[in-house]
């Protein structure tokens, strides 16, 4: 199989991109049963972590984008559209938890869910 340099690089950037938003995704969804809790200290560490991640996949996103120049310099495979498609849910799961983990925080700790 001949890949260039280039498209090598390109696939890795696409496979970090697909790390770095499912571990947002899982440390958003984590803080969020560790507020279900009323661990919301641990939950606030936890939703650092998801958006430092988000943070590193929305730059290798941009470095991509930039890339492209919107002129389809760049191929669009399933594995290219997937990782966009994790890293819109992440950033969603993450904006979600956040308004969640704020709502538990209001409730009396009688009322929140022990795991």
């Amino acid at each position: 199989m001949n890949i260039s340099f280039e498209q090598q690089d390109f696939e890795q950037q696409i496979v970090e991109l697909l790390v770095h938003a499912g571990s947002a995704r899982s440390s958003a969804l984590m803080a969020l049963q560790q507020a279900k809790t009323g661990d919301f200290q641990q939950a606030e560490m936890l939703m650092e972590e998801a958006r430092q991640e988000t943070r590193a996949a929305h730059a290798i996103q941009t470095k991509l984008i930039g890339l492209d120049e919107g002129c389809g310099k760049l191929p669009i495979n399933l594995i290219t559209v997937h990782a966009q498609d994790h890293l819109m849910n992440a950033m969603v799961i993450q904006d979600l938890a956040s308004n969640m983990i704020d709502l538990y925080q209001r409730l009396p700790p009688q009322d929140r869910q022990p795991e």
